[in-house]
C-alpha cells in the first residue's frame, strides 16, 4: 500500500507565517487600525502647527512612533477581545475573521490580546501621562463594551455610547494632549482641535448605529439588541445619512467664521465635495442586498479616514 506523507499536506515555511500574518491583519480590523494611524498622524501634524518655528529642533519623530505602537496595540486589543467574546454571533455575521473561520484557536486569540493590552500600556505609561490616560482609558471602555457582565454592546445607546466617546473625545482630546504636553511642556486646546473632536464625535456616532446593520441577522438570533432591531434598517440608514451631513454643513459653516488656525476656502471647498460625494453614492444603496450595505459601510470609513487627510491640511494651508 502507499503512504501518504504527511509533509504533503503542510504549507512551506515561508507560506505559514504569510497565512499567519494575514489572519492576524483580519483579526486587527483593517479599517480600525487605519483611522487610528490616521488619527495619530493628524494630531500629530496639528499640534505642530501649534509650535513655536524656534522649537523645531525639539521635536522627536519617536513621539509620533511611539504613540502610535501604543494606540495600535490598544485598537488591537478591543477589536481582538469583541472577537473572543462574539465567536457564535461572528460564525453569523462576520464568518471571514480569524477566530469564527478556525484559523486561529480561541487560545492564539487570548494570547494576542493579552500581548497587546500589555505593551499598550507599558508603552503608553513611558511615554507620558496623558497618552497613557488616553489609552489605559480607552482599554477600560473597550473591556466593558465586550466583557460579561458588564457587556454594554448589548444595550444600543451604552453600545453607541463606547465607540463614540473613545473615537470621538478621548483619542482626539487625549493624543493631541500628550503631543502638546511633550511640544510644549503645558496642555492647551486650540479652536482647530475642538472643531476636529466635535466632527469626529458627530460622525462616529453615525459609524456606531451603521454598523449594525449588516449584522442584524446574527444579532437578532442571539439576542443582541441594536439600533437597526429597534428601528428598522431604513431609518438607521437615513439618521446615519444625515448625521454624517451635519458633520460636513457644520464643517462649511466653521469654513465661513474663519476660525484662527484653518484655511477657510480649502475648509469649505472639500467638504462641499464630500457632500456631494456621500449623497451620489447613498442613492445607490440597496437596503436588501448585504453586500451592499457592507460596502456602503466601508464607504463611510473611508469618509473618516478622509477627515484625518482633509483637516490637517486646512490647518496647515493658513
Amino acid at each position: 500500500m502507499s503512504r501518504i506523507s504527511s509533509s504533503s499536506t503542510k504549507k512551506p515555511f515561508f507560506q505559514e507565517i504569510f497565512s499567519w500574518l494575514y489572519s492576524f491583519w483580519k483579526f486587527s480590523r483593517p479599517h480600525t487600525i487605519i483611522g487610528t494611524t490616521l488619527s495619530v498622524i493628524a494630531l500629530y501634524a496639528i499640534a505642530l502647527t501649534t509650535v513655536d518655528r524656534n522649537l523645531n529642533s525639539s521635536i522627536e519623530i519617536g513621539q509620533l512612533f511611539g504613540t502610535w505602537l501604543a494606540c495600535l496595540c490598544g485598537n488591537i486589543y478591543i477589536t481582538g477581545l469583541n472577537q473572543l467574546e462574539d465567536v457564535a454571533i461572528d460564525k453569523i455575521n462576520k464568518p471571514h475573521l480569524p477566530i469564527a473561520a478556525g484559523e486561529f484557536s480561541l487560545q492564539t486569540g487570548k494570547y494576542i490580546v493579552a500581548i497587546c493590552g500589555i505593551v499598550a500600556l507599558f508603552s503608553s505609561g513611558f511615554l507620558g501621562v496623558w497618552l497613557f490616560a488616553t489609552v489605559g482609558l480607552s482599554l477600560a471602555i473597550g473591556t466593558i463594551y465586550s466583557l460579561p457582565p458588564i457587556r454594554l454592546k448589548r444595550f444600543p445607546f451604552f453600545a453607541a455610547l463606547c465607540i463614540f466617546l473613545v473615537r470621538g473625545v478621548v483619542v482626539n482630546l487625549g493624543i493631541f494632549s500628550h503631543f502638546i504636553e511633550r511640544f510644549q511642556g503645558k496642555v492647551f486646546l486650540t479652536p482647530a482641535v475642538l472643531l476636529i473632536t466635535a466632527f469626529i464625535l458627530i460622525f462616529t456616532v453615525a459609524i456606531a448605529i451603521f454598523k449594525d446593520i449588516p449584522d442584524l441577522e446574527g444579532d437578532k438570533k442571539y439576542n443582541i439588541s441594536t439600533f437597526t432591531i429597534l428601528l428598522g434598517k431604513e431609518t438607521i440608514f437615513n439618521i446615519s445619512r444625515w448625521i454624517v451631513t451635519a458633520c460636513y454643513l457644520g464643517m462649511m459653516i466653521a469654513g465661513f467664521l474663519t476660525l484662527n488656525g484653518i484655511n477657510p476656502i480649502f475648509l469649505v471647498s472639500t467638504h462641499l465635495g464630500l457632500l456631494a460625494l456621500l449623497w451620489w453614492r447613498s442613492l445607490g444603496v440597496n437596503l436588501d442586498d448585504k453586500i451592499a450595505i457592507a460596502s456602503f459601510y466601508q464607504f463611510i470609513w473611508k469618509l473618516f479616514f478622509l477627515e484625518y487627510l482633509v483637516f490637517p491640511t486646512a490647518c496647515w494651508l493658513v
